[in-house]
């Protein structure tokens, strides 16, 4: 969860009480949230060295709480000391609002756009500060390191509108960026950027396009290339009276949602907050943004009541979904609904099941009835899959070898080119931006992480006998997530032999206790014969030539191939860094289910 500090004086005095740290610390639970710190306690040095602050840790999807003032509002009307304000858009005194016009080309890599302007704020260094840190904890929060959406305020009075919203290449783009002196495109710029600690890990976002966004006034003054950073011209300061946002996206709810949260915030310091126009001629598109209306939503009394314990009336619900900051009303047409509307600060309200845990908080988690849940009981059960896991590794470990559990994650040679195999395209779940070049995709066979666990541990005794039972995983597009696990058990086992009949007399074992019996295969043997498994010889690059078996399964009246086991070629092992032989067996477990 975000941690964010605070001003202890300012937090009491908007407050208005004095809180110790213990009180503080109360209040905190009561709401849902939790003081990690009170520095005005501790004993560091430079703790000491600056006014006491208070380090609050918020729940990951409440984004108004991300600043001084959203900590001290959403507290304020807990406390009753006031209502949420009305946010309301106002015209410019020209009647002319100020246009953004998004040209087709961003269409290729940041298509959505919004802003709003903030007339005639007020900033103090405090205010200043905490203004800069919404954006860094939006961008890292909500906007998944500006991937998502990116944020761009500027002093309106030093450019003019309209503006335009471009996609050029890096070569056409030319300013001066925030806090530099020197001019420079935006190929220069990657290059200027590449090792610097806060922007470096940005860059790839846009990098390798040929095209990058940015944003214009009607001089061509570059106001920002987004997601990296604003030009120096626009740049605001303390001074600035006149605030244009400007935000860029690929989601279209959470561009909005970034407005709303900088205009909530920050628009009870401007004097105004006007919209702006973003026009989309190739969608033949216009709208004002942002929307500041509540949402409406529905809720039903008795659900809240059942679900919390409480029996109280519409009236005293209403009341304490207030401290919460919604408006709530009974509906005219049911007595047993409430119409709520949810404030543009409360993104995290989905269904009424949020409504339901506001009402707790707001009547206090300590106090709710204590019951048993005599209405929907339940049993729990494993699941299907995990029963049969756990049958096979009981019996491994009994046959007298040893449980490990590498990661899940390979590298594409690992899970491929060392095992002889070929990448058929389509095949393993690839990780878009990996970290290193070990962690580049999701397994699709357990043999690479028993090979590497082994390779490992070359300086225990052997024979060295290891399994494990764990999931791979695989694309599947007609799947929801458009992915599929499977549930596969696999050993290993080094040693001065080959091992091979270790491998057969488990693989024996496994079968036996899963209850599929051996059967002899015959010529003319159907699909309706005897079900059982038997073993046929096949050649696999992975194993040696005509020391490898697939394991062959009759079950439900249909034939299955389950799995494979051999002696790993020579070349394996070299590539795993093995000196005695190994041989491996690895079965599907999702057949038996």
């Amino acid at each position: 969860m975000p941690t964010i500090s605070v001003g202890k004086a300012e937090l009491f005095k908007a407050l208005e009480r004095e809180y110790t740290t213990e009180e503080f610390d109360e209040l905190c639970f009561d709401f849902g949230i939790e003081l990690d710190e009170d520095t005005s306690q501790s004993t560091k040095p430079e703790d000491k060295a600056q006014p006491p602050q208070l380090k609050i840790e918020i729940p990951a999807n409440r984004y108004d709480m991300l600043c001084y003032e959203g900590i001290a509002l959403s507290l304020r009307v807990f406390l009753g000391k006031q209502t949420l304000p009305e946010w309301k858009l106002t015209a410019p005194s020209s009647g002319e609002l100020q246009t953004l016009t998004i040209k087709e080309e961003t269409m290729k890599i940041r298509p959505l756009c919004s802003g709003v302007v903030l007339r005639n704020i007020e900033f103090t260094q405090e205010r200043y500060d905490s203004f800069i840190g919404l954006q860094d904890k939006l961008h890292q929060n909500l906007a998944r390191q500006r991937t998502l959406v990116s944020i761009g305020t500027h002093d309106l009075d030093t450019i003019k509108g309209p503006f335009t919203y471009e996609a050029l290449p890096p070569e056409e783009i030319e300013f001066i960026p925030l806090n530099q002196t020197q001019k420079m495109n935006a190929k220069q710029l990657m290059e200027f950027y590449d090792k610097d600690k806060h922007l470096g890990r940005y860059l790839h976002i846009i990098r390798d396009s040929p095209i990058y966004p940015v944003i214009y006034d009607s001089n061509r003054t570059v106001l920002s290339l987004p997601p990296i950073i604003n030009g120096n011209h626009s740049k605001i300061t303390l001074n600035t009276k006149n605030v244009f946002i400007e935000i860029t996206a690929l989601d279209k709810t959470k561009v909005e949602l970034v407005n709303q949260m900088l205009v909530a915030m920050f628009g009870g310091y401007a004097e105004s907050i006007e919209p702006i126009k973003i026009v989309s001629p190739h969608n033949n598109e216009s709208r004002e943004v942002p929307n500041l209306n509540p949402r409406e939503m529905q809720v039903e009394v008795d659900y809240l009541n059942n679900v919390t314990g409480l029996d109280l009336p519409p009236d005293e619900i209403s009341k304490l979904l207030g401290r919460m900051g919604h408006t709530v009303t009974p509906s005219a047409s049911d007595n047993n609904l409430l119409d709520v509307s949810v404030p543009i600060t409360r993104a995290d309200i989905l269904h009424q099941a949020d409504i339901m845990e506001d009402y707790a908080i707001a009547y206090g988690f300590n106090k709710l009835p204590r019951q048993n849940p005599n209405k929907a009981a339940t049993i729990a059960a494993p699941l299907a899959i995990n029963k049969v896991g756990d049958i096979v590794r009981l019996e491994a470990a009994v046959a007298g070898w040893s449980e490990v559990m590498p990661l899940i994650l390979c590298s594409h040679e690992e899970n491929f080119e060392w095992l002889n195999r070929k990448d058929p395209g389509g095949l393993a779940v690839t990780l878009a931006n990996p970290k290193t070049v070990e962690y580049q995709i999701v397994r699709t066979s357990l043999l690479p992480g028993l090979l590497k666990t082994i390779s490992s541990n070359r300086h225990h005794a052997v024979p060295m006998k290891i399994f494990e039972v764990s999931d791979v995983a695989f694309i599947d597009l007609s799947r929801e997530r458009k992915t599929r696990n499977e549930r596969h058990f696999a050993a290993a086992i080094m040693g001065k032999t080959s091992g091979f009949e270790q491998v057969h007399g488990l693989m024996d074992r496994i079968m036996l206790m899963l209850k599929s019996a051996f059967i002899i295969r015959e010529d003319g043997l159907t699909n309706d014969d005897l079900e059982g498994y038997w073993i046929e010889e096949v050649e696999d690059p992975t194993f040696l030539s005509g020391h490898s078996a697939a394991i062959k399964l009759n079950i439900g009246g249909k034939n299955h191939t389950i799995g494979i086991f051999g002696i790993l070629h020579p070349s394996v092992l070299q590539k795993f860094e093995l000196q005695y032989p190994v041989s491996t067996l690895e079965i599907n477990l999702e057949v038996f289910l």
